[in-house]
C-alpha cells in the first residue's frame, strides 16, 4: 500500500474521532432527527444510488457474478424505501447511552454507577447487500459512535452513493458528516491498515464470510468482536413430538437457507430415527434439499455419505448433513466437534433433556422446541442488529444498540477521602 493510501486512512480515522467526540455528548431527540433525514434523503435520491447500483449489477454480470448474488446485490426503489424504513425504526429504539448497568450506595456513603457509553469509532469490515451500509451507519450513529465502513468491492458505487446521501444527511441535521465515512483505498493492503489502526479505531466488527471473518480475527491490532458463521444444528431427542420436529426442522433449513441462522446440521437420536428419517427425507427432499448422512440416513434416502468436511460445513444453500446419534450425550458431543457456536437447538417433550442440552451445550443461542431461526435482533425484540457475535468477550448473541456500547464507573462522594 502506499504511503499516501495509508496516510489518508489515518486521517479518515483522525476525523472519525473528532466527530465520535461529538456523538458521545448529542441528546437522543438529536440523534433521531439525523436518522429520519437520512432515511428523508435516501428516498428522495434514490435515483443517485440506483445510478451507482446499476455500475455494480453490470460490473458483477460482466465478471461471472450469480444471478443470487446479482439479486443480493440489486437495490430498487421498494429496496431503498426498505432501508429507509430500517433507520425510521432504528429511531424509534431507546437510546442505550447513559443508561445505568447498575448503581448502588457504598458502606461508606460513595454512590456507584455503572453507565453505558459509546466505544467511539467503529470499524465494520463486510460483504453482504448494500443495505448494510446504511443499517451500520444508523445503529452507530444511534449508540453514539462514529462508523468507518469497509464494504466488498462488489458493491462499491453503490455503498459510495449511500454514504454521500447519508453524510449530506447528518450534516444538515447539524451533525458532523465524518460520523460516516467510507475507508479510502479498494487494495486488501487498505483493510489491513484499517486493522492495525490501533488507538484510532476503537473495535472493529467484521460481517460476511468465514474466510473474511478469520482473517480479521487473526491480523488485526484492534480489539475485534466476532460475528461468527453458523454451523447450526436441530437434534431430534428420543422424547421429541416427531410431528414438531419436522416442522422445526424443514423451517430452520429451508425458510431462508442463506443466513448463519439456518440449520446447517441434523442429529436424531437412534429411538426415534427408524420413525423419523423416512419423513424427515420425504420433506427435506420436497423442499429441494440434498442431504449429506451417515448410513442411516443414506438407507432411508440421503443422496450423499457425509464426511468429516459436510459435518463441519456452513452451506448457505439447499444442502444439510445429517447423523443418527446412540445418546443426548453424542449429539452433545457432535455439536462441541462441529458447532460454531452460533444457534443449536432441541426438540423434545422432556424437561430434563432440555435442562441437559442447554447447560452442555456451548453457543451463543440455544434454543428448546423452537426454529434456529429465531436468532435474530428483530426476532428477540432488539430491533436492527449489527451481526450476531459467537465469541464470549463483551457481546454474544444477536447485537443491538447496547452492544455497541461499553461502560464506565462513575463515583461520586462528598468529600470522601480514602484512609
Amino acid at each position: 500500500m502506499s504511503d499516501t493510501e495509508a496516510a489518508a486512512i489515518r486521517e479518515t480515522a483522525l476525523r472519525a474521532r473528532e466527530a465520535a467526540t461529538v456523538l458521545a455528548t448529542t441528546p437522543r431527540a438529536a440523534k433521531d432527527a439525523a436518522l429520519h433525514a437520512m432515511a428523508d434523503a435516501l428516498v428522495s435520491r434514490a435515483p443517485e444510488i440506483l445510478a451507482g447500483n446499476a455500475e455494480d449489477v453490470a460490473r458483477g454480470r460482466d465478471g461471472g457474478l450469480s444471478e443470487a448474488l446479482v439479486d443480493r446485490l440489486s437495490l430498487t426503489d421498494q429496496r431503498i424505501a426498505g432501508i429507509a424504513d430500517a433507520l425510521r425504526q432504528t429511531a424509534t429504539l431507546p437510546d442505550p447511552v447513559g443508561e445505568v448497568v447498575r448503581g448502588s450506595t457504598l458502606p461508606n456513603g460513595l454512590e456507584l454507577r455503572q453507565i453505558r457509553i459509546p466505544f467511539g469509532v467503529v470499524g465494520i469490515i463486510y460483504e453482504a447487500r448494500p443495505n448494510v451500509t446504511a443499517d451500520a451507519a444508523g445503529l452507530c450513529l444511534k449508540s453514539g459512535n462514529a462508523v468507518l465502513l469497509r464494504g466488498s468491492s462488489s458493491a462499491r458505487s453503490s455503498n459510495a452513493a449511500i454514504v454521500a446521501v447519508l453524510r449530506d444527511a447528518v450534516a444538515a441535521a447539524g451533525l458532523p458528516a465524518d460520523a460516516i465515512q467510507l475507508v479510502p483505498g479498494t487494495s486488501r493492503e487498505s483493510v489491513k491498515h484499517l486493522m492495525r489502526a490501533r488507538g484510532l479505531v476503537d473495535v472493529l466488527i467484521p460481517r460476511g464470510g468465514a474466510d473474511l471473518i478469520r482473517s480479521v480475527v487473526e491480523e488485526s491490532t484492534v480489539p475485534v468482536i466476532e460475528t461468527g458463521v453458523g454451523n447450526c444444528h436441530v437434534y431430534v431427542d428420543a422424547d421429541a413430538d416427531l410431528d414438531t420436529a419436522l416442522s422445526i426442522l424443514v423451517n430452520a433449513k429451508t425458510q431462508r437457507p442463506s443466513v448463519c441462522n439456518a440449520a446447517e446440521s441434523v442429529l436424531v437420536h437412534e429411538a426415534v430415527a427408524g420413525e423419523f428419517l423416512p419423513r424427515a427425507v420425504a420433506a427435506l427432499h420436497e423442499a429441494g434439499v440434498t442431504i449429506h448422512g451417515d448410513e442411516s440416513w443414506v438407507a432411508a434416502g440421503a443422496e450423499a455419505k457425509a464426511s468429516p468436511e459436510d459435518y463441519a460445513a456452513e452451506y448457505l444453500s439447499l444442502d444439510i448433513s445429517a447423523a443418527v446419534v446412540p445418546s443426548l450425550d453424542e449429539a452433545v458431543t457432535h455439536i462441541r466437534r462441529y458447532g460454531s457456536g452460533h444457534s443449536e437447538a432441541i426438540v423434545t417433550r422432556s424437561q430434563a433433556a432440555a435442562r441437559r442440552f442447554v447447560a452442555a451445550v456451548d453457543a451463543a443461542a440455544v434454543l428448546v422446541n423452537a426454529s434456529t431461526r429465531f436468532t435474530d435482533g428483530g426476532e428477540f425484540g432488539f430491533g436492527a442488529e449489527i451481526g450476531i457475535s459467537t465469541q464470549k468477550l463483551h457481546a454474544r448473541g444477536p447485537m443491538g444498540l447496547p452492544e455497541l456500547t461499553s461502560t464506565k464507573f462513575v463515583v461520586t462522594g462528598d468529600g470522601h477521602i480514602r484512609g
